[in-house]
């Protein structure tokens, strides 16, 4: 297989489900012989994005912080994985905050071409994700040359650690090693 793949996890939460959901999908990539970049929001530094748009003439945003450092990394990606907790029926603030600061990628040639969405919340109706992939869609959508591959959701999983034996770990795993 031999692709770059840049994992995101978007919970602030210490060893939480998505997160859990990001590591299982990683160990299937890795086991399909890629290449494993993972990567926690927690801790990291991110301002928020200002609507300046000089990103698009400089191609870069003025802010150098992690977010810029991590939008280079999704460029250069041939995979990008994102794992969000859903709270209130959409991604976390953190990955909101990511995704905008990306705008820097969008006038750019950017390498990756598949995009997958990992979820976990409380409630467990497979409608739950709806508002939550449509938002990520949306983003996908401005880079015409890649989709949304995959999507994984693992319902009813709210303390860390209740994704424990969960069918949504072997799907992630199976996901990964299917890129």
């Amino acid at each position: 297989m031999d692709k770059k793949v840049v994992i995101i996890s978007a919970s602030l939460r210490k060893d939480s489900n998505s997160e859990q959901l990001a590591k299982a999908f990683a160990q299937g990539a890795e086991r399909a012989e890629n290449e494993i970049e993972f990567i926690s929001l927690s801790g990291k530094k991110m301002g928020f994005c200002t609507g300046c748009l000089s990103c698009q003439k400089t191609f870069r945003c003025y802010m150098q912080d992690d977010a810029a450092v991590i939008a280079e990394k999704i460029k250069n990606a041939d995979v990008v994985v994102f794992a969000t907790p859903i709270y209130y029926y959409g991604i976390s603030g953190q990955l909101k905050t990511l995704l905008d600061r990306c705008n820097p990628i969008f006038p750019q040639e950017y390498r990756f071409r598949d995009v997958y969405l990992l979820m976990a919340a409380a409630d467990d109706n497979p409608h739950t994700t709806d508002k939550v992939i449509s938002s990520l869609a949306g983003w996908v959508e401005c880079f015409p040359r890649c989709r949304l591959a995959g999507t994984v959701f693992a319902g009813g999983v709210t303390a860390p650690g209740d994704i424990k034996n969960h069918m949504a770990l072997k799907e992630a795993f199976d996901a990964g090693m299917h890129i």
